[in-house]
């Protein structure tokens, strides 16, 4: 029998749109959490893994990208796509209390606040992304129309 997975908060939110999910537990013992490992230790294939970016702009304007885990976020395309002369990555350390979720659990679902939110451009050929499902060890997947309703997200061009 497979262990029962708590919901977390994006998991909740997704459930009270009615929107359909899949859920991938992996292991975190190992402490290799980044996006890369991940996607390994549960054989994914890289295109349709995303990892969520946060980013100051201007006036400490909080933005969100969510982007191929492969890829780098290109600042200057980021930047141009949430209307900013420039954005920059937040510290670690303000993760949580900005987001309310720590380094290898950030999903673009559920945060504290509702977040201007980019998805990279690539989510429009997939018929499904995975992103962190709010906690370390979780990962969540659903279409690329459902997620950007979740989030009421965009689509942009940002990665190098």
């Amino acid at each position: 029998m497979a262990k029962k997975i708590n919901k977390t908060n994006a998991m909740r939110i997704l459930d009270s749109l009615h929107i359909a999910y899949d859920e991938i537990a992996y292991s975190i013992e190992d402490g290799h959490i980044d996006g890369h490992s991940v996607y390994k230790k549960v054989g994914m294939e890289p295109d349709g893994f995303f990892k969520t970016l946060v980013t100051r702009g201007k006036d400490n304007a909080i933005c969100v990208f969510v982007i191929p885990v492969l890829k780098e976020l290109d600042l200057k395309k980021a930047a141009k796509a949430a209307g900013e002369k420039n954005v920059a990555m937040i510290a670690v350390k303000e993760l949580l209390s900005i987001t309310g979720y720590i380094r290898g659990g950030c999903s673009p679902i559920g945060m504290k606040k509702k977040f201007t939110t980019f998805f990279d451009q690539s989510i429009a050929h997939l018929d499904k992304i995975f992103v962190s499902g709010g906690k370390q060890g979780l990962l969540i997947g659903t279409t690329p129309v459902d997620i950007l309703q979740a989030t009421e997200g965009n689509v942009a061009d940002l990665t190098v």
